[in-house]
């Protein structure tokens, strides 16, 4: 370990004409302030090493992880994070440090930032906007800060805040009458779908308002149901995008620049490194192999077991689960019953082999005959139906939970969203496990994802999901000649209705306004609202849309708001 002795670094750096600012972008534990502190010294040391960085900045709540939720709650919050804070200053490392944490004073909480440099506390910045809609509460915590943190690094005067600020124009207004030349913005932003590409329409907008460059820091990881993917990067003072870390992995990215060459005038930030671009399917389905493998590990299991069924989404779930993890830490199980086909056993032996998982076969004739023979007497005298069906459901529900606490792995469970949208599963069945992977997946989106993970996911394509799987028609198999569209409208007109209500809150009215056929809009709609007690008990899932069921969408299961207007 290199000895970090205290130099006046600010005379160096306006020598050499240039900062070296190294965006962090980490994979923090929430919770774990130990963890992340140490996190925090380890990379600013190697930033000092391999980059010789004047400042090293961390993204948003870096100490405690994001979002801690009521941990902030906590009586022993704040002197676990001046502990921190005092192990950190310590160090004397000779940079500036930018680490956020949650900042208490006088019984106030603020969402802050803290920047240290060799061995000293040089400023602090509280965030003044604080979201408060979709995955967001932070108002529940936190109270405003108002003033700007302007700090002059090497010569220049450096301006500092904190995620949602950058969706509001007063801190940058703020720092720009203060004379600033560069700004750098910390981070806990989750990832949706083309969210990269907003982030970068706002830093575009931003840094026009302030007339200097940005550097935008965000972490990266999975948290519950949240990705978070990363996407640091550095604007120009025009706005355009000449730094930019790859998604979805840790990093330290170095950003140079330069001073101006007039006093006052804005830093510059050189053409740099820029990450290749990721397409829509390539965003959705690394979110959803970094939400499985951060869930799994950080919760400390062993590995996980899903029911293979022969379709697509248990197939796609598979592929997932085994590039999150590896094939080592996976188990298939296909539980066979009357319905199921021989197409079925073929199509899921063929993928779990091909993919290297541990697959075993568990008929459920047995276990169900049993279940049909206690409830003789409540089913006399009826028809078989819908219970008869959810029976089988369960029956492989209650095999995965007995495999999960006997192996200590995770049951995943593969319902889509256009299946929960509209309640298209058996509570206690197939909704029995601990995390649904494809939760926030529409029915239409799974096709896509399935032929990309074929085709383009590796440097070596290759058909880990069996193209029968992709071409056959969706069936749950819980009764004779059993197909989806039975019961359901086309996956393509269902998904683009789900769209509108769900993620648009779009009426009725409105959705027909579309072109839709009204009793399907009306039917869909109905079993949407009928179906939140499901929901509500569902298993978490990763968030890809801009409302997911979960955090986002937060409706009464007991109401009587009438369908229409």
């Amino acid at each position: 370990m290199p000895d970090y002795a205290f130099k006046d670094n600010s005379k160096e750096i306006g020598m050499g004409q240039q900062i070296n600012v190294v965006m962090a972008q980490l994979n923090f534990l929430v919770g774990d302030i130990d963890f992340n502190t140490s996190l925090i010294i380890e990379k600013a040391k190697l930033a000092i090493e391999e980059y010789s960085a004047d400042v090293i900045a961390f993204p948003e709540l870096a100490l405690t992880g994001y979002p801690p939720e009521d941990l902030l709650l906590r009586a022993s919050l704040s002197i676990r994070t001046e502990k921190a804070l005092q192990r950190i200053r310590n160090e004397k490392l000779p940079a500036h440090l930018v680490i956020g944490y949650p900042e208490r004073e006088s019984g106030k909480l603020y969402n802050s930032l803290a920047i240290i440099g060799y061995g000293e506390s040089l400023a602090n910045y509280r965030k003044q906007h604080l979201p408060n809609y979709q995955v967001f509460d932070e108002q529940r915590y936190f109270e405003t800060g108002g003033e700007a943190c302007v700090l002059e690094i090497g010569g220049q005067k450096v301006a500092f805040t904190i995620c949602e600020d950058m969706w509001e124009h007063e801190p940058v207004l703020q720092a720009r009458a203060a004379g600033a030349q560069l700004m750098i913005n910390i981070n806990a932003s989750p990832f949706h779908m083309n969210k990269l590409s907003d982030r970068q329409e706002l830093l575009r907008a931003r840094s026009a308002e302030g007339g200097f460059p940005i550097i935008y820091v965000n972490m990266v990881g999975g948290q519950d149901e949240l990705v978070f993917d990363g996407g640091s990067m550095a604007v120009s003072a025009e706005g355009e995008c000449h730094c930019l870390a790859p998604g979805y992995v840790e990093t330290l990215l170095p950003v140079v620049v330069h001073e101006p060459a007039e006093s006052g005038a804005p830093c510059t930030i050189p053409m740099q490194h820029i990450a290749a671009p990721l397409s829509l399917e390539a965003q959705v389905y690394h979110s959803l192999v970094l939400g499985v493998r951060d869930y799994v590990n950080k919760n400390g299991f062993k590995g996980v077991v899903l029911g293979l069924s022969g379709g697509i989404d248990s197939g796609l779930t598979l592929a997932i689960a085994a590039d999150a993890l590896g094939a080592e830490r996976v188990q298939a199980v296909m539980m066979p019953f009357t319905y199921t086909s021989q197409l079925s056993l073929d199509v899921a032996a063929e993928q779990a082999n091909k993919i290297g998982v541990d697959y075993q076969s568990i008929s459920i004739e047995g276990v169900y005959s049993a279940f049909i023979e206690a409830l003789e007497d409540q089913f006399a005298d009826t028809e078989a139906d819908v219970s008869e069906q959810n029976i089988q459901a369960r029956c492989r529900g209650v095999l995965l939970m007995a495999i999960s606490n006997k192996k200590g792995l995770l049951v995943l469970t593969t319902g889509n969203k256009s299946e929960i949208a509209v309640g298209y599963s058996t509570l206690y069945g197939d909704m029995a496990g601990g995390f649904d992977v494809l939760k926030d997946v529409s029915k239409t989106m799974v096709y896509s994802l399935a032929t990309y993970r074929n085709s383009e996911y590796s440097q070596t394509p290759d058909e880990v999901i069996p193209q029968r799987v992709i071409d056959r028609p969706p069936s749950a198999e819980l009764a004779p000649d059993q197909v989806d569209q039975d019961s359901l409208p086309p996956y393509d007109v269902l998904d683009r209705i789900l769209e509108l209500y769900v993620e648009q809150d779009q009426s009725a009215t409105s959705i027909i306004a579309h072109g839709f056929d009204e009793q399907i809009v009306r039917r869909v709609l109905r079993l949407v609202d009928l179906n939140e007690y499901k929901r509500r008990q569902s298993p978490v899932g990763v968030r890809l849309t801009q409302r997911g069921f979960g955090r986002d969408r937060r409706y009464p299961i007991t109401n009587a708001w009438p369908i229409g207007d």
